[in-house]
């Protein structure tokens, strides 16, 4: 009797034992499942849609409301209104002015940065308008004085100065080494080269006369840099003061206009008529009174 008490009791012991070891084991294995359970599951095709296109509204609308600039494209640019792209773009020609996001702004190119977004809209061209709005210089590389200016495709032909080429960096008429395009520097355009001369001499940008033309004279900046302007009508430049006077005072060039412009039209030029004085009405100036 006392033998099989005594084995029911070790059998009773195994049977706990056993028990508690699976119970360990169970609330182990739950631990290591517990944090798959909780991983974040993958998001699927629509979430992940809606997060690009949460993602590309930022983007285009850095605020909520205004006008904000493409990121690659300098002619497009964004119309926000509570945080909704408006797509739009600048008419051919044209660039987005990015300056201020209230103000809906397209311009010239000129003075505006577009190196970050080069992109631009395919040209609409016509006769002598590669695109629709601008200023673009002549077809012919030669010809450095004349240029075209565009509105709605259509052109009007506009020529420099006496001595300015057209700028393609600026869209403006401006001096040939400032200007530097190819084919139209000083050198070529003028047939001039300043003579050498000393330092002092150079730095008081000495003239001298245009040989073929009493009316202009060149410049040389700096001693180095020709530029040719020129006198006003009816004068030509004098060598010896280095400055323009009335032609008729210059022996050599006293007979320049003569073809062009009569003696009464000279007389008229180098003596104008005195302006009028004002005559009438009330002074302004303080204190004064009217006349009794």
């Amino acid at each position: 009797m006392k033998t099989e008490v005594l084995y029911l009791l070790i059998c009773l012991g195994v049977v706990t034992a056993l028990t508690r070891k699976q119970e360990a084991l169970e609330q182990n294995r739950r631990k290591v499942a517990l944090p798959t359970l909780q991983k974040k599951q993958p998001p699927t095709r629509e979430e992940q849609e809606e997060y690009e296109d949460e993602e590309e509204l930022s983007d285009q609308c850095p605020e909520p409301n205004g006008y904000f600039p493409d990121v690659e494209q300098c002619d497009k640019y964004y119309d926000c209104r509570d945080g909704k792209p408006i797509d739009k773009l600048c008419p051919d020609g044209l660039v987005f002015n990015d300056f201020s996001p209230q103000h809906e702004k397209c311009d010239l190119p000129f003075g505006i940065d577009c190196t970050k977004r080069p992109k631009l809209q395919k040209p609409q061209p016509s006769p002598h308008c590669p695109r629709m709005h601008g200023y673009f210089a002549h077809e012919d590389p030669r010809i450095c004085n004349t240029f075209y200016y565009c509105v709605e495709g259509k052109f009007n032909m506009i020529t420099c100065p006496d001595g300015l080429v057209f700028s393609e960096k600026t869209g403006i008429c401006n001096w040939p080494d400032e200007a530097q395009k190819k084919g139209c520097g000083s050198r070529e355009l003028f047939n001039f080269t300043c003579p050498k001369v000393d330092e002092s001499v150079a730095a008081t940008h000495p003239r001298y006369p245009d040989t073929e033309d009493c009316q202009y004279f060149y410049v040389c900046v700096n001693g180095e840099i020709p530029r040719r302007s020129g006198c006003k009508l009816g004068q030509a430049f004098d060598e010896r003061t280095g400055k323009c006077d009335w032609a008729r005072k210059i022996p050599e060039c006293k007979d320049w206009y003569k073809g062009q412009l009569t003696d009464e039209e000279l007389d008229a030029l180098e003596n104008p008529p005195p302006k009028p004085k004002h005559s009438g009405g009330h002074s302004r100036r303080k204190g004064a009174k009217p006349p009794a």
